[in-house]
């Protein structure tokens, strides 16, 4: 599967009708119009993940660039993002080392002593 980011479409346009643009150039696996979660509004941009590359080739060829009134519809490959890594256990103030590195020594500060009050 090839996963195409698309931007630029009408906010007022359904999964239906962006099925109806991609269709004629190949076949989609899935579509996603990515949406405000309060308001449920359209964004204007999503992803067709198409089965094959030449479908997707003929999308991108035949559809980056076209006119929807004022806006421009852009269509490219969708670029995979590393998955975040797992939460470590050690706190967030804690640096890391390398396996090579040393953790520097705490400076161990002069604790002052309080004078004594007297009677």
């Amino acid at each position: 599967m090839i996963k195409l980011f698309v931007v630029g479409f009408p906010r007022e346009m359904d999964e239906m009708q962006l099925a109806q643009l991609f269709g004629p150039h190949g076949d989609i696996e899935l579509l996603t119009i990515v949406r405000d979660k309060f308001t449920q509004h359209s964004k204007g941009f999503g992803f067709v993940q198409m089965k094959d590359m030449e479908g997707a080739q003929l999308a991108i060829e035949a559809l980056d660039g076209m006119a929807f009134g004022d806006r421009t519809l852009e269509v490219r490959i969708a670029e995979d993002k590393p998955a975040p890594a797992a939460p470590s256990r050690r706190p967030a103030s804690m640096p890391r080392y390398n396996q090579q590195q040393q953790p520097p020594k705490p400076v161990l500060a002069e604790k002052k002593k309080r004078p004594r009050l007297s009677k």
